[in-house]
């Protein structure tokens, strides 16, 4: 099979070096790395005129482009009939390619897959980071492969099925991705898992950064019409059960703050769970640190929602939805 490996990129001259070594190390190299620039000016494009001699690259330039007609103008120009797609800032596994095409490897062309989901890991350096990665990342025990919606940071497709599906949303700036998976699952059936096609990734490495970054997520979801229930359930636990709740400890039983600690716990449950193995050789300070974060990552995540989803409804009723 001819593969070719697309992504888009802005301003990424920090971190395409550790993503462009990552691709001349994979145990099975792709055909070509086609690389859409949305307008850097950073010096991106000169990191990757340097690369051009090493690398199969062609680069496309499309100033001013959202994710989406980025990565749209990348695979257009691609002449792979598969299409793997990674983003910049990322350190692929050196075996991340041959993993992700293992499941096309396994099957012919009829009855084969039309999307293979890749999985991720953090790569933290801080305390804050590796908390912020037991919250908001999946461990493998999390995804049945069968219902895992693939992050467009490691997955691969046949082009066909992109071309079918209309490509990746170009009206969306944000949850792109999951708009475009569900797209080619309806029309093809369940994405296969590769479960060791691992990219490498830093979390956010503030506060501030990662609100924002949920803000837009749960405005890409308002915009799409996505997990419109998942977003009651928010609204009705901390604009509803929250104040009731506080408000029958402080009148009618104190014993209803422990119900209320218990419950705190719950919440953390997962997040505990996952972070517990990931400072395992930290020091008894940054152990403290992790989870001393945890909570304040869990509501900062949650209240960046409440806020995001309904300006991401508001886009959807000015601007329309396709």
């Amino acid at each position: 099979m001819q593969v070719s490996l697309a992504l888009t990129v802005l301003n990424e001259a920090h971190s395409l070096p550790r993503l462009l070594a990552s691709i001349l190390s994979q145990t099975r190299a792709p055909q070509e790395v086609v690389v859409c620039d949305g307008g850097s000016g950073d010096g991106t494009l000169q990191t990757l005129h340097a690369h051009a001699g090493r690398l199969p690259l062609r680069i496309v330039e499309l100033p001013g482009c959202n994710i989406s007609a980025g990565r749209n103008a990348a695979i257009a120009a691609a002449s792979g009939e598969i299409i793997a797609v990674t983003d910049a800032g990322v350190e692929l596994a050196a075996d991340w390619l041959e993993q992700l095409l293992a499941p096309f490897d396994a099957a012919d062309a009829a009855h084969g897959p039309a999307l293979v989901g890749g999985f991720y890991q953090s790569d933290a350096h801080t305390a804050f980071e590796v908390a912020l990665g037991a919250t908001t990342l999946p461990s493998l025990q999390d995804v049945a492969g069968q219902r895992f919606l693939p992050s467009s940071r490691s997955v691969a497709f046949r082009k066909t099925a992109w071309a079918a599906v209309g490509g990746y949303p170009e009206w969306l700036d944000y949850s792109e991705d999951v708009v475009f998976d569900m797209a080619v699952q309806r029309r093809y059936g369940t994405a296969a898992f590769a479960a060791q096609a691992v990219a490498h990734f830093r979390p956010r490495p503030t506060l501030r950064a990662f609100a924002r970054q949920y803000f837009n997520y749960a405005a890409g979801d308002g915009h799409a019409g996505l997990f419109a229930h998942i977003h009651f359930i928010r609204y009705f636990t901390y604009l509803v059960a929250l104040p009731l709740g506080i408000y029958a400890a402080a009148t009618v039983s104190a014993w209803l703050w422990l119900a209320g600690a218990v419950a705190l716990l719950a919440y953390l449950r997962r997040p505990l769970q996952r972070a517990l193995p990931l400072c395992a050789r930290a020091t008894r300070a940054v152990r403290l640190q992790v989870l001393l974060w945890l909570p304040v990552i869990r509501i900062t995540g949650d209240l960046a929602k409440l806020a995001g989803y309904p300006a991401g409804c508001w886009l959807r009723i000015t601007r329309g939805r396709g």
